[in-house]
């Protein structure tokens, strides 16, 4: 009986502190706000960005800056090797021939190189040309990123193509001399947009996706640009082709003018001829 009414208090004790426990909690849970402090309402709680309201897409996002945090250079070789990949039968299709994957591989050398150096580059363009200017900054890593960054990772995608591919020493550095510059022409046409939007609005774990999915498109284009090389065929800038396309009706004009002429001429000799 003395151990059964020692166990009855303790048990006591111990509920009666448990809801001593629970009544302060009930207590701090309920404190009246403050003075300025506004109660949530459905009419004041900032609703969330329009990306992160789109269900099985924003989950796969996080998950994806998820682990971009955690193993960002797996993360970044993974998603090279999946935009190499896509660019280049992308670009096979383009082409109108039978699949070839030896150039799907040595595209997926190429990306596979460049993952972690592209990424290097990207955090110290983040963490360098902050200035208190936001339209100065912004101007001056779009600056640096074309200027520096765009030839030389153009130089290195078509070299490395033709390295792997087998060409002689000659043949690559022909093939950097055809390609480069005119993908650099064309570059200033899209990145540039690209960083400025990417700096500006996109976080940082999120930059390289969104990054990929342009570079996507464009490695499309290198890699058909690089078959064209590949081919022999002859890459001209937009200006040349523009000009072909302006000098071809004056020359098709001059024909004519001088076939007219050749025509006047012949029956002048005939009317000639015959008052003689």
């Amino acid at each position: 009986m003395a151990a059964e009414s020692l166990l009855r208090a303790v048990l006591r004790r111990k509920v009666e502190f448990l809801r001593h426990v629970r009544q302060r909690r009930a207590h701090h849970s309920h404190k009246p706000p403050m003075a300025g402090e506004q109660i949530p309402t459905p009419g004041n709680v900032p609703t969330l960005p329009f990306w992160q309201r789109l269900g099985p897409l924003t989950r796969a996002a996080m998950a994806y800056a998820r682990a971009q945090r955690k193993r960002p250079y797996t993360t970044q070789v993974a998603t090279s090797l999946v935009i190499c990949f896509t660019a280049d039968l992308s670009a096979q299709r383009m082409g109108g021939r039978d699949y070839d994957p030896k150039r799907t591989v040595r595209s997926l050398i190429v990306g596979c190189i460049s993952s972690i150096p592209s990424y290097k580059w990207m955090l110290w363009l983040s963490n360098n040309f902050n200035y208190s200017s936001h339209i100065l900054s912004l101007g001056t890593k779009v600056v640096v990123n074309q200027i520096c960054f765009t030839p030389i990772f153009n130089t290195y995608f078509f070299g490395m193509q033709a390295f792997l591919a087998g060409e002689s020493w000659n043949n690559i550095v022909e093939r950097i001399r055809v390609t480069v510059p005119v993908s650099f022409v064309n570059s200033c046409k899209l990145w540039p947009a690209v960083t400025a939007f990417s700096f500006t609005f996109i976080p940082m774990e999120y930059r390289s996706l969104f990054a990929g999915v342009v570079a996507v498109g464009w490695q499309t284009y290198l890699s058909f640009l690089n078959r064209t090389a590949e081919d022999g065929k002859t890459i001209e800038p937009a200006p040349a082709l523009a000009a072909k396309a302006v000098e071809a009706p004056v020359v098709a004009g001059s024909t004519q003018a001088v076939a007219r002429q050749v025509e006047l001429s012949t029956r002048t000799d005939m009317a000639t001829a015959a008052v003689n």
